[in-house]
């Protein structure tokens, strides 16, 4: 799969036994419909987040394209932060820009020592 930022090669990395796909050229993330969900440990953290995605039409940055289907993915905001993510229209993922992926689980309350971000951080050395 190619990064729908640089279009470089995406390589798969293996997150708490969920497939993740990762960008080393420009350091987004792909993740597969369902997986956001596989990362967040606690129930009601998970709920809180998935509920406060909201489509964003103001936001001028540029629309990528879904690496899965091709079609314009939106742009959302988590947790009625400064945070754009990207959504495939069609659900097929998410996409993050580098260390937003990171940004949205602090906002969603996981705890600093929560193993994912602890990959993260290891992953991409920050």
């Amino acid at each position: 799969m190619n990064c729908p930022v640089c279009k470089y090669s995406m390589v798969i990395l293996e997150l708490n036994q969920v497939e993740i796909d990762s960008c080393f050229n420009c350091g987004g993330i792909w993740l597969d419909g369902g997986e956001l969900e596989m990362l967040i440990e606690n129930e009601d953290e998970r709920k809180n987040l998935l509920n406060s995605f909201r489509v964003n039409n103001k936001v001028k940055e540029k629309k990528y394209k879904c690496p899965a289907c091709r079609k314009k993915m939106l742009k959302v905001e988590a947790l009625n932060t400064n945070i754009i993510i990207d959504k495939c229209p069609n659900d097929h993922g998410l996409w993050f820009d580098k260390g937003e992926l990171e940004k949205i689980l602090h906002s969603a309350s996981v705890k600093e020592n929560n193993k994912i971000i602890t990959l993260l951080k290891e992953i991409f050395k920050r």
